[in-house]
This record gives C-alpha cells, sequence and structure tokens, in this order.
C-alpha cells in the first residue's frame, strides 16, 4: 500500500507546473540533502556547527534550508564543511538537454563524432 506522501507526491506531480517548479528545484535539493547528511554523519545540531562556524543556529537553520533567500559564499560553505570534517569540491558539469542536437566536429567525443 502507497504511502500518504507517495500519493500525495504522484497528485501533485501529476500537475505540470509543480513538476516543472520541482525540477528547477532539484539541484538546490540535492545539495541541501548533500549538507543535511553531512551534519548528521557528524553528529552534530546546528548550535553544535554554529559554534564552530563562529555564526549563530539561525545562520545554520538557514544555510540549511531551501526557503532562505540568502545564497551562502563559497567561504561560508567551506567554513560550514570544515566544522564538520568535510571539505567543498565545486565542479562544472555539462548540462544535458533532452531533444536537442549535438554539434559534431572538433572537440566532440568520438561517439558524437561518428567514425571517419
Amino acid at each position: 500500500m502507497a504511502s500518504d506522501l507517495t500519493r500525495f507526491r504522484a497528485r501533485a506531480f501529476a500537475n505540470p507546473s509543480v513538476k516543472k517548479a520541482y525540477d528547477e528545484l532539484s539541484d538546490e535539493f540535492a545539495f541541501l540533502d548533500e549538507v543535511l547528511k553531512a551534519r548528521t554523519e557528524a553528529g552534530l545540531t546546528q548550535g553544535e556547527v554554529a559554534a564552530r562556524v563562529g555564526t549563530t543556529q539561525s545562520a545554520i537553520a538557514r544555510l540549511e534550508s531551501v526557503q532562505s533567500k540568502h545564497s551562502p559564499s563559497i567561504a561560508t560553505l567551506q567554513r560550514y564543511a570544515r566544522a564538520l570534517g568535510y571539505k567543498v569540491e565545486i565542479r562544472l558539469v555539462k548540462e544535458v538537454r533532452r531533444g536537442t542536437t549535438h554539434l559534431t566536429g572538433r572537440g566532440a567525443p568520438a561517439s558524437v563524432r561518428g567514425s571517419a
């Protein structure tokens, strides 16, 4: 039997505007998931992290919230990560768009260029 949350999610995602809004926030949700997992694994409360970082518990709550209108600096994320025994890694990942034609030629992977 499906849980209430599973049924709610299925109904919500049936609405294209809800699904689109969720998809637009998926990177943010994934990042916050990593942040919360790291703090959980470190066994620390927001207050304990705040003390290690030198800030307030409410500042840590904002950093861990998808509702926050504030984007933390890289330096803040690094201090947060160090307080948990982690480090921050930032990378740019090529976005793959569905339904677009890949350009071929110099610099393209062999699987995209085709055989000569």
